[in-house]
C-alpha cells in the first residue's frame, strides 16, 4: 500500500486555528510581558512563569503520557538544561530585560530578526549551504537593523542602547539554543517532558541573572498590580502551554514554509497592540525598518522552505526529524 494512504492531511480548520494561535498568541506575548513587567522585576516574572509552566508540562506528562514517566538519562537532564537555559534564559529572559527600556513594538522586529541569525550560524558552524539570495537577504535585514536603531533626534526613534544590546543577544541565544537542540543534543523522547525540562531549567537561568541584578532585594511583592498578575497568568497559560501545544502539532502536520510565517506575522501583531494599549511612539522610519527586515525574514523563510522541499523529494519523510529542518524557523518571546 503506498504511504501517502497510511496517513490522512489535517483539515483546513484545525491547520488554520493552529496558525491562528502561533501568529497572534505568540505576537501577543510582547504586550504581555509589558503588561507583566510594568510592577514586577523581569527577570523575576521570567523566572515565576517558566517554573509554573514547566511544572504544568511535567505533570502532565506523568499523568497523561506513561512513556514519560521514565526517568530522562543524565544525559537528556544536562541537554535539557543546555537547550533551556540558551532559549528560554538567554533567548526569553533577555527580551523580558530588554523590553524595560524599548518598547515591544521594537523588541518584536528585532527578534524576527532570529531567521538571519540560523543562516549565519547554520553555514558557519554547520557548512550548510548558503545561497545567494539569502546572503543578500542577510545583508538587508542587517541594513533594516540599522535603519531602525540608529540614533535620531526623534523620541521615537531614540532607543535605549544596552536594551538593544540585550535583545540582539537575545536572538543569539535563541539561534544557538536551537542549533543545539536540533543537532547535538539528546533529549526526551516525550515532548512534554523535554519542554517541561527546559521550561524549569530557563527557570533557573533567569532566576539566576535576577540574584546578579539585584531584583530580589527590590522586589516589593505588595506593589505588583492585578494586570499584571493576569499578563503572568496569560504568558503561563497561553503565551508557553498552548502555543507549544499548536506548534508542535503543526511541526507534524504543517509545511515548513507555512509554518514559518509566523515570523514576519509576530511584529506585526506586536507593534499593533503596543501601539493601540501601550500607546508606543511609531515613526514612518521605524515603519520603513520594520518593513526592510520583514522582507528579509521571508526571503529567507522562503528560500529555505523550499530547499527543504526539494530536498523531502529523495528523503524519507518518516525518517526526518522535524526539529532539524525548523532550527532555521523558530524563535519567539
Amino acid at each position: 500500500m503506498p504511504r501517502s494512504t497510511q496517513r490522512q492531511g489535517p483539515t483546513g480548520l484545525a491547520l488554520w486555528a493552529n496558525m491562528a494561535v502561533i501568529y497572534v498568541v505568540w505576537g501577543s506575548t510582547y504586550f504581555g510581558i509589558a503588561i507583566a513587567i510594568e510592577t514586577m522585576p523581569p527577570f523575576l516574572m521570567a523566572t515565576i512563569r517558566f517554573a509554573i509552566a514547566g511544572a504544568i508540562l511535567l505533570a502532565f506528562a506523568l499523568l497523561r503520557h506513561p512513556e514519560a514517566r521514565h526517568w530522562p538519562t543524565r544525559r537528556q537532564v544536562l541537554d535539557s538544561f543546555i537547550v533551556g537555559g540558551l532559549l528560554l534564559g538567554i533567548g526569553n529572559g533577555f527580551v523580558v530585560f530588554g523590553e524595560k527600556t524599548v518598547p515591544s513594538g521594537i523588541a518584536a522586529i528585532l527578534i524576527a530578526m532570529t531567521p538571519l541569525w540560523f543562516a549565519i550560524f547554520g553555514w558557519l558552524y554547520l557548512r550548510e549551504r548558503l545561497p545567494r539570495i539569502v546572503a543578500l537577504a542577510i545583508a538587508i535585514g542587517f541594513l533594516g537593523t540599522a535603519l531602525l536603531i540608529w540614533p535620531s533626534g526623534e523620541g521615537a526613534n531614540r532607543f535605549d542602547a544596552l536594551g538593544i544590546l540585550v535583545l540582539i543577544l537575545a536572538d543569539l541565544g535563541w539561534a544557538h539554543g536551537s542549533i543545539y537542540s536540533a543537532r547535538r543534543a539528546k533529549l526526551p523522547s516525550s515532548p512534554l517532558t523535554a519542554s517541561g525540562l527546559q521550561m524549569l531549567a530557563g527557570a533557573a537561568v533567569t532566576g539566576f541573572e535576577a540574584l546578579l541584578t539585584g531584583e530580589p532585594a527590590q522586589f516589593r511583592p505588595e506593589a505588583i498590580s492585578i494586570e499584571s498578575i493576569l499578563a503572568v497568568a496569560y504568558l503561563v497559560v497561553f503565551g508557553s502551554m498552548l502555543t507549544f501545544t499548536s506548534y508542535a502539532w503543526l511541526l507534524r502536520n504543517a509545511p515548513l514554509s507555512l509554518i514559518g510565517t509566523y515570523a514576519y506575522v509576530n511584529p506585526i501583531v506586536a507593534v499593533a497592540l503596543g501601539t493601540v494599549f501601550l500607546h508606543e511612539p511609531i515613526s514612518v522610519r521605524t515603519i520603513v525598518a520594520a518593513a526592510v527586515i520583514l522582507v528579509a525574514v521571508a526571503i529567507i523563510v522562503t528560500t529555505h522552505g523550499r530547499l527543504a522541499s526539494l530536498a523531502g523529494v529523495e528523503a524519507d519523510p518518516e525518517a526526518v526529524d522535524p526539529s532539524a529542518s525548523t532550527v532555521r524557523l523558530t524563535g519567539g518571546p
